[in-house]
Parts: structure tokens; C-alpha cells; sequence
């Protein structure tokens, strides 16, 4: 999957090459004396000309710690002149190529034991890594000065290939051929029966004891006090608490395989987890979204880039949370979230969403030295000046946790950026406030919104927004666009103008895609847009997310373009990146010749697992679709990945809904007519969280043409009002105030 570039000669000493690139990243290094290339053709065949090695430094436009040593050491015309006279020094946006990022991550996390952007590593001219790290330490550092060093390092590896060659090829093959197998491990084992012949297509090994032990995983690791998992730093991990937020929406036999008190305590887990970083620095108390990650254990100072891919999951993840609790507290949450992504800056007036938004800006236009967190600190001072009324601000100090000092530990503050500024945390309830100030609790939620009100029209006035990172991914647009249709039908009934506004940003944003980054000749996408199409062609997961959030829209509207569309591009990812012969999708093309490792992306991390949606997608289009070949597929993903599975069931929680399906099917509500049985049924079921079960409307004003000729079950079915529920190619009449009861009582027969 080479980058398309137009053919160019390169020759020795190079020119800094990033203003030729789209990705904003990129750009941001043109005025390096570092002579950055980009990853194409010719780059990687000067490297083989020159047999010099490739210096590849891969990094993201919201990175903190990739603007450090990019300012410490590529700036720096010492470090320039090395890494120009011995390297051939490559810059590398990982949102556009997270297929180049995920080979040298793999070699990191496995030669060091941890990783982390920026991503810096040396490759050999076949593309081999031989060494590689994260943040070094640029020129006049502490670190540096004791040998810990960029330029030391730099040194080092430039003197080691001169004299060593052979030793250093030696060794990248070696880890080469590790990675390799690495990546086909399990996907090649777990297909074997005990005498070595290829297993049967059986579910055998995919019990549903697998959600007991993932669950026991979560429940060793869970932090009680601040929930959660483990210590600082903390990442919200959006695909973990939606696995334990659902396990008791699951039939019933779900419920009864794990235990009613497990079930319960796996979703205190997770709303615990999402009540505390609802109310911590994590998310942003003035403004709208959630930041990165916490680099604190209580969530209180965040590491403070804005994600839209964790927004993007976090919605539906609040939504599940509010239909399960009705919660006050998930509700706001779920708009505030909302809001984010459907307001500028996020929201593309072109109808998509944008990647990013910085973790460093100028504290002021007076001052233009970026800090990170600069636009969302707060001194004590300003923060009472803004409020601009003493017992408001008091009131408003004690709820967000304002202190005279600041309120962020110096051991979060690495570069001394934060000193005796303040995050907000919300650490008092108004039904406090009202005691301690002697106010009425309507009058404290009064004055607290009043102050929010001040201080985002004063922050918004006086401090340089962070950096945008403007381009639009379609990967991670799927994922907006699925949280933005679901939520927009599960409290449409509830607030229809906010529904109305979530619902028309994730069509525009489909429309937008369909329109810039589809090609309806051969069906293909293309990942990025940004001043125009990309070059890079889409990935795995571009297909997998995006039909997710197709598959969400049809749900939320019931117009079968949406899921006509899904399908085509589900067949597309089949054609490109599914392994016939083994089971599971390949992040990469067949062919891709600038690819070190073809893996297949089974675990969840920042981002869903690709074969966990993927494989949900095929159950859901399946059984929508009644299609037996796609629920084939479907099983045969999941079971590529059952030794893996079996060994970490915790570390797959993106996998584990492709688990039940495997053991339990998915049931389809099949909606007909326009009666009030069948409009009572839909308005149930959008305000229910339905992971076993899919949602077909046939009749009642919708155009069903394209699902009567698609879908053999629906063909006959007339305009009179009723609800069926199908599995296996049978369907059943039920009541529609029975449908709840019917998805999760199975357990009980």
C-alpha cells in the first residue's frame, strides 16, 4: 500500500521535503534544519542506493512530547548535521499511516517493554529495525549531560553501522523473523486440532466461561477508590468499560454463566470509572470533551490533547451508562460530549470531524511560548477575577477543588509548566455547597453555571486556542458518526432538538466521506482528507468503523442507503483484507510493499480492536441481512484469534460480543407497519442497550425496497403493525411492551 507520490530523483545532501506533505504534523517540521523525507518510493530506495540507515521518527500533531524533541534536538543544527550526514532522516504522521506505526510499536513494546510517541527507531535499508526508543533528551538537558542523549545515541548507532554492519543486519533479521512470527502466532496455532490436522469450523474452544475470566481481569486490576484500572497514568480504555457496562444487557444465560453479584460488580466498575472522570480534570469543566489520558491516579491532571477518536467512543460509552442509570450526571455528559463533536473546532464545515486539538498552546496572545495545558489552567487569581463575585467564586473554588497554590502535585508536572495553576475538579456536590454556604441548591446549580458561563467566554477571549489538527480521518469518523446516531435515536423522545443536531452532523458526515474519500467504481476508500483527498488508501479499520457507524445510522433513521452502503463496503474490506485461509482481517492490503509485518489487529487499545468490530459488523449485517455467508465470516474472525483469547480473554474485550454471538446468534427485531404496537416497540428499543440484538424496519413509511430484495425473511411482510423477534431464520411474534424481557430472559428457561 505505497503512498502515490509523483516520480522524483533524490540525491545527496537532502532538502527538508515536509512541506510536500498534507498532514499538518508534518508540515509543523518544515522549518527544521533536520532534512526530513516523507515514506515513499523513493525515499525507501535511496536508502538501499546509499545503503544508509533510516532514522524514522513517527509522532501525531497533539503529541506534548513529540513538540519537546522537536524543539530540544530536530531543531537543533548539532543534532541536524548528524542525523543529515549519516541517516536518512524520515518524518511520519501515525494517523495517516498507522500501518508503518503498528510494525515499529510492535518492535519496540518487544525489545523495551514499553512505548510511546514519538516513536523514534533505526531501520536498515530492507526496512529491519535495529534500535529504537521514544523521547530522547535534545542538546543541554540534564539527561544529556550525564550520556542519555539524542546526539549520544545518534552517535553511537551511526559508528555501530559503520563498523558492524553485518552484526546490526544480523540482528534486525533475527527480530524480524520474531515480529513475524509474533504477528502470525495464534491466528496459524489456534486453527489446529490436537493432531495437528486444521480444526473443524466449531465454536468449541469459544465458551462463554471466556467472559468470567475477562472479567476477573478487570476485577484484579481495578483501582476501588478512583476506578479505573491500575495506577497513574490512567487511560480511559472506552473499549473496556463498554464490556463490562454490557454484560448484564446480554441474553439472560450471559447474566446466569457469570452470576448476578459479578454482573452487578462488573458494572459498578464501570460506572464508577466514568462517575470519576466525568468529575475530574480529565474532562474539560469549562468547555466541552474529554482530554487524552490522566497522569494522575485520580484523574485530576489530564494529559491535555483532545482525542476525536476517545470523544468519538466515550459518547456511546456515557450513553450506555445514562440508559442503564438514567443518571443525571451521564446525561449531561452525553450531551456535553455530543456537543463537542457537532461545535467547532472539531466539526468540519465541511460535514466531517477533525482529528485533534493540542495539548500545548500561548498562555495569551502577549505570550507566545507554548505551554502544555496553557488553555485550560486556571491561576486562583484569575479564576475569582473572572467570576467577579467573592461568594460565587468561593462557592465555585470549593466545587472545582481552586486553591491559592495550585492544586497540581509537582510529580505531574514534569517540566514545571503547572506551577500554582489549577485544574478543574469537581470534589463538592451542590447539596454540600448549599450547606456550607447556606444557599438552597437550585441557587448553588445557579451560580455554578453562571461561573462556567464566565469563564469560557473569558477563556475563549483571552487565550490562543491549541492547535487543530485538521484533518479528517475516516476511521475515526466512523466512530463519531456511530456515537452521534445512536445517541441521536436513544433520547430523541427526550430532548428532539439536541437528537436533531446529532443525528444531522453524523448523515453530513457520512454524506462528506461518500462524496470525498469513496470511490464508486471499486468501492474502495481512501483514510484522509485534508486540503483534498489523500494519497494513502484506507485501512482495515477505515472500513471496519465506518460501517459500524452506517450500520448505527440505519438504525437511528431506518433508511436502507445507510445499510445498503455497509454492505458494499463490507464486501470491499472481505475482498482486501480477510484472511480466507486462516480467519480474520489484515490491517494491511495484500501487497503492500512497504510494510514490514502484515498483522491483524485483535487487541483493544486507544482505538477498538479492528477484528472485534469487524467481527461484530458481519453478526450485526448477518443477521440484518439474514445472510448465512457473513455470519460465516463473522465466526471465522473470532475464531482466528481463540488461542489468544483462551490465554488473555481480558486483553480481547473488543472480541468477547463476537464470543457470545459465536455460542448465543444475535436476535433480530424485525418492525413492521405504522400501528402503535410497532412505534412503542421502536421507542423501547432505541432507549435500551441492545448488544444482543439488531433492529429492522420494514413498512411504516420507510422505503424497504432495497431490504425486500436483500433480506428473504422480510419480502412478504405487509403494513400491519407488529413486532417480530428472529433468530435462525425463524421469526416469533411478540408485544411490544414484552420485547425487554424477551431479549434477556433466556436465561431463566
Amino acid at each position: 500500500m505505497a503512498q502515490a507520490t509523483q516520480s522524483k530523483s533524490l540525491s545527496l545532501p537532502l532538502r527538508n521535503r515536509c512541506e510536500e506533505s498534507k498532514s499538518p504534523y508534518v508540515r509543523s517540521h518544515a522549518n527544521n534544519p533536520t532534512a526530513w523525507q516523507l515514506w515513499d518510493p523513493e525515499t525507501l530506495a535511496l536508502a538501499k542506493q546509499t545503503n544508509r540507515l533510516l532514522f524514522v521518527s513517527i509522532g501525531y500533531s497533539a503529541c506534548h512530547w513529540c513538540h519537546v524533541m522537536a524543539h530540544e534536538s530536530f531543531m537543533d543544527p548539532s543534532v541536524a548535521s548528524i542525523l543529515n550526514d549519516n541517516f536518512i532522516p524520515i518524518k511520519i504522521d501515525r494517523e495517516e499511516r498507522p500501518d508503518v506505526d503498528r510494525v515499529y510499536m510492535d518492535f519496540l513494546q518487544a525489545t523495551t517493554g514499553g512505548g510511546g510517541w514519538p516513536l523514534n527507531v533505526f531501520v536498515t535499508p530492507d526496512l529491519e529495525p535495529i534500535f529504537g526508543g521514544t523521547y530522547w533528551p535534545g542538546p543541554g538537558s540534564e539527561r544529556e549531560r550525564h550520556g542519555g542523549g539524542f546526539k549520544n545515541i545518534l552517535e553511537k548507532v551511526a559508528q555501530t553501522w559503520t563498523e558492524q554492519e553485518a552484526k546490526c543486519r544480523e540482528s534486525a533479521g533475527q527480530i524480524t523473523r520474531q515480529l513475524k512470527e509474533f504477528a502470525q502466532e495464534g491466528t496459524l496455532s489456534g486453527r489446529k486440532s490436537s493432531d495437528g490436522q486444521e480444526a473443524e469450523d466449531d465454536d468449541e474452544a469459544l465458551e462463554l466461561e471466556l467472559l468470567e475470566e475477562a472479567y476477573n481481569h478487570y476485577v484484579n486490576r481495578f483501582d476501588s477508590k478512583f476506578g479505573g484500572f491500575g495506577s497513574a497514568p490512567k487511560f480511559p480504555t472506552p473499549s473496556h468499560l463498554a464490556f463490562l457496562l454490557r454484560l448484564g444487557e446480554w441474553d439472560g444465560i450471559v447474566k446466569d454463566v457469570l452470576g448476578e453479584e459479578e454482573t452487578r460488580n462488573a458494572m459498578d466498575m464501570g460506572l464508577k470509572t466514568l462517575e470519576n472522570m466525568a468529575k475530574g480534570g480529565i474532562k474539560d469543566q469549562v468547555g466541552n470533551g474529554f482530554a487524552r489520558y490522566s497522569v494522575t491516579r485520580d484523574w485530576s491532571v489530564p494529559h491535555f490533547e483532545k482525542m476525536l477518536y476517545d470523544n468519538a467512543q466515550l459518547l456511546p460509552l456515557y450513553l450506555d451508562a445514562y440508559l442503564i442509570t438514567k443518571s443525571p450526571l451521564f446525561l449531561d455528559t452525553v450531551h456535553d460530549v455530543a456537543t463537542y463533536l457537532t461545535s467547532a473546532p472539531i466539526h468540519s464545515s465541511t460535514g466531517g470531524f477533525h482529528a485533534s486539538e493540542d495539548a500545548d498552546s500561548a498562555p495569551s496572545a502577549d505570550n507566545p511560548e507554548h505551554k502544555e495545558g496553557a488553555f485550560y489552567v486556571w491561576t486562583a487569581s484569575e479564576f475569582r477575577t473572572t467570576i467577579d463575585d467573592p461568594t460565587a467564586a468561593s462557592i465555585c473554588a470549593a466545587y472545582w477543588n481552586i486553591r491559592d497554590n495550585g492544586n497540581i502535585d509537582r510529580r505531574a508536572d514534569v517540566q514545571g509548566e503547572l506551577v500554582g495553576q489549577n485544574t478543574l475538579c469537581v470534589t463538592k456536590t451542590p447539596a454540600d455547597l448549599a450547606t456550607d454556604f447556606g444557599k438552597s441548591e437550585e441557587e448553588i446549580v445557579q451560580i455554578i453555571a453562571e461561573a462556567r458561563r464566565k469563564l469560557l467566554s473569558h477563556r475563549d477571549k483571552t487565550r490562543p486556542r491549541p492547535h487543530l489538527d485538521d484533518k479528517l480521518v475516516v476511521s475515526w469518523n466512523g466512530l463519531a458518526i456511530g456515537g452521534l446516531a445512536r445517541t441521536a435515536a436513544s433520547l430523541s423522545s427526550i430532548d428532539p432538538s439536541a437528537s436533531q443536531t446529532y443525528l444531522s452532523a453524523a448523515e453530513k458526515a457520512a454524506a462528506f466521506i461518500k462524496r470525498e474519500l469513496y470511490n464508486h467504481s471499486t468501492k474502495t476508500l481512501t483514510r484522509v482528507y485534508r486540503e483534498g483527498p489523500g494519497t494513502v488508501p484506507g485501512f482495515a479499520d477505515d472500513y471496519a468503523f465506518l460501517i459500524d457507524g452506517l450500520i448505527e445510522l440505519y438504525e437511528a433513521t431506518f433508511n436502507a442507503g445507510y445499510l445498503q452502503w455497509a454492505e458494499e463496503l463490507q464486501q470491499t474490506q472481505l475482498r482486501l483484507f480477510f484472511d480466507d485461509a486462516q480467519g480474520g482481517f489484515f490491517s494491511t492490503e495484500t501487497g503492500a510493499t512497504d510494510v514490514l509485518v502484515r498483522s491483524k489487529d485483535a487487541m483493544d487499545n486507544a482505538e477498538p480492536s479492528t477484528n472485534g468490530v469487524s467481527a461484530k459488523n458481519l453478526f450485526r449485517l448477518a443477521s440484518l441481512l439474514n445472510d448465512e455467508a457473513l455470519e460465516t465470516k463473522a465466526r471465522k474472525t473470532v475464531r482466528a484469534f481463540e488461542v489468544e483469547i483462551g490465554q488473555h480473554p481480558g486483553l480481547f474485550t473488543g472480541l468477547m460480543g463476537g464470543v457470545v454471538c459465536c455460542r448465543l446468534g444475535l436476535r433480530g427485531i424485525m418492525i413492521s407497519g405504522d400501528g402503535e404496537e410497532a412505534k412503542e416497540a421502536v421507542q423501547r428499543l432505541r432507549g435500551m442497550v441492545r448488544p444482543g440484538s439488531t433492529l429492522l424496519r420494514v413498512g411504516g413509511g420507510v422505503d424497504d425496497t432495497w431490504i425486500k430484495q436483500r433480506n428473504e425473511l422480510v419480502k412478504d411482510l405487509g403494513q400491519r403493525g407488529m413486532v417480530q423477534v428472529c433468530e435462525g431464520g425463524q421469526c416469533s411474534l411478540v408485544k411490544a411492551d414484552e420485547v425487554e424481557k424477551v431479549l434477556k430472559g433466556r436465561g431463566e428457561e
